[in-house]
C-alpha cells in the first residue's frame, strides 16, 4: 500500500478488492458501506429534506466518502449519509458520468454511472442488505486520524460502551457519526437539544455527574463509607439500616437553628410520613441494587466479591459521547469536543480504579434507569458490551492503562 495506512477496515477492504482487480468485491464492500455526501451547511439547514449534488469543477464526477475518510468537521460543510442503492435511484442523465469514491486516496474508484452500472449497484446492495455500515456490538477503530493512546484516547474510551453498542469508531474525536441531520435528530429526540447553549448545558451536567439520580448515588455512598469503616463486605441489612439512620439524622439536622446573615432561622420539621417514605424508598433501592449486583457477579460483569462503587460512570460515559455529538451537530467545535472528552476521562479516573469498575458503574446506572429488573435488552446489551470491551484484543480497555 506504499506506506498508506487505511483509516479503518472499510477502506482496507476497498483497497484490497481494488488491488486484486476484484471490482465485484469492491462493489460488495461499497454496498456494505455508508457513503457520505458533502453538502453546504447553509443549504441543509434551510432545506433538510433536499440533498444536492455538487459535482467537481469539470463536471465529470461527484465525490462521496466512506466513514473512515471523512475530514475533520468544519463549520460550513456537512455530510449526509446515503447508501449505494440510494445513489442508484437518485442518479439521472443530468448528473456527472462518474461517482468518485474516496478520491485522492489509494482506495479511490471512479465508477461509471450508466443505467446498467446503476442496476449493478442496486444488485450488489440487494445481495448484502440489510448488513450496512459498521456492525453494532463490535469494537471499531480509526487506525489513522484517531488517537489510540494518551489522555484523549482514554477519554474517548470512557465513551466506548456507547460507541460499541452503536457501531461507531470508539476513537473518532473528529466525529461525524451518522451524518449531520441524523446526529441533530438524535440530540433533539433523546435530549431535547436544539441549540449550542442546550448542548453545552447538558454536557456540563454530565461532566459533573448531575444527571444520574442523586438517590442512587446516596445509597452507594453509604455503603462505600461502611466498607471503608469496616474494611470489608457490607451486609445488605446493615446497609439498609445505615441508610435509614442517615436519612433520619439528616431530617433532624435540617430543623436545627441556623445562623445566617439575616439572623437565626429555624426550619419547620418535615412530616414523619414523608421522611419514612424516603427511608422505605431507599431501602427498596438497596434491595434492587443488591439483586443487580448478584446478577452482575453471576454473568461476569463483577468479580465474585465485587460491588459497584458509584453510578457516576453512566454520566461520564455519556459525557464522552456527548462531547463528540456536539461536534457532529456543529453545536460545538473540535476544541470543545477535546476538552469534554479529556474532562470525562479525568472524572471517571477520579471515581473508579479500573475499566472494569467503571463499566460496572456505567451498567448499573443504565439498568436502574431503563431496565426495571426485567433483565431484558437494556441489561443484556450492557453485559454484551462489557464482555466485548474486556475481552476483545482490539479493545481500548486492554490497550490503554486506566491510570
Amino acid at each position: 500500500m506504499d506506506g498508506w495506512t487505511a483509516p479503518s477496515s472499510i477502506e482496507r477492504e476497498l483497497y484490497g478488492a481494488k488491488a486484486r482487480g476484484d471490482w465485484s468485491g469492491y462493489l460488495d464492500a461499497l454496498a456494505r458501506s455508508e457513503l457520505f455526501l458533502p453538502q453546504a451547511r447553509a443549504h441543509v439547514d434551510a432545506e433538510p429534506s433536499l440533498a444536492r449534488f455538487h459535482p467537481t469543477p469539470d463536471g465529470r464526477s461527484l465525490a462521496v466518502y466512506t466513514r473512515g475518510m471523512l475530514p475533520a468537521p468544519d463549520p460550513h460543510t456537512v455530510y449526509t449519509r446515503q447508501s449505494l442503492a440510494w445513489f442508484a435511484k437518485a442518479w439521472d442523465h443530468r448528473d456527472p458520468p462518474h461517482l468518485a469514491v474516496n478520491p485522492g486516496s489509494p482506495a479511490e474508484a471512479y465508477l461509471t454511472t450508466t443505467p446498467a452500472d446503476r442496476a449493478r449497484w442496486q444488485a450488489h446492495w440487494d445481495a448484502v442488505a440489510p448488513v450496512w455500515g459498521l456492525a453494532p456490538g463490535a469494537v471499531h477503530a480509526l487506525h489513522a486520524g484517531g488517537p489510540l493512546h494518551g489522555p484523549v484516547a482514554h477519554g474517548l474510551a470512557v465513551g466506548a460502551h456507547l460507541a460499541v453498542a452503536n457501531g461507531e469508531f470508539w476513537n473518532a474525536l473528529a466525529h461525524h457519526g451518522n451524518g449531520y441531520l441524523r446526529e441533530r435528530e438524535r440530540l433533539r429526540k433523546a435530549w431535547g437539544i436544539t441549540t449550542p447553549e442546550g448542548w453545552h448545558e447538558i454536557l456540563h451536567s454530565m461532566l459533573g455527574a448531575e444527571i444520574v439520580s442523586p438517590v442512587w448515588e446516596f445509597a452507594l455512598r453509604v455503603r462505600r463509607v461502611l466498607a471503608s469503616d469496616f474494611a470489608g463486605p457490607v451486609d445488605v441489612e446493615h446497609w439498609r439500616h445505615a441508610a435509614a439512620a442517615a436519612l433520619r439524622r439528616s431530617a433532624e439536622r435540617a430543623t436545627e437553628p441556623q445562623l445566617t446573615p439575616d439572623g437565626v432561622t429555624v426550619a419547620q420539621p418535615r412530616p414523619t410520613a414523608e421522611v419514612e417514605g424516603e427511608v422505605a424508598g431507599v431501602q427498596r433501592l438497596i434491595g434492587r441494587i443488591a439483586r443487580y449486583e448478584q446478577r452482575f457477579r453471576a454473568d461476569g460483569l463483577l468479580p465474585e466479591d465485587g460491588w459497584v462503587r458509584s453510578v457516576e460512570g453512566w454520566d461520564h460515559g455519556r459525557a464522552s459521547q456527548m462531547a463528540r455529538w456536539g461536534l457532529a451537530t456543529r453545536y460545538g467545535t473540535l476544541d470543545d469536543a477535546e476538552r469534554g472528552v479529556l474532562r470525562a476521562g479525568e472524572a471517571a479516573r477520579g471515581t473508579y480504579r479500573s475499566w472494569e469498575e467503571f463499566s460496572a458503574g456505567y451498567s448499573l446506572g443504565r439498568c436502574l434507569h431503563f431496565d426495571e429488573e426485567e433483565f431484558g435488552d437494556w441489561y443484556t446489551s450492557s453485559l454484551a458490551t462489557h464482555l466485548t470491551l474486556t475481552t476483545d484484543p482490539a479493545s481500548p480497555w486492554l490497550n490503554i492503562p486506566w491510570k
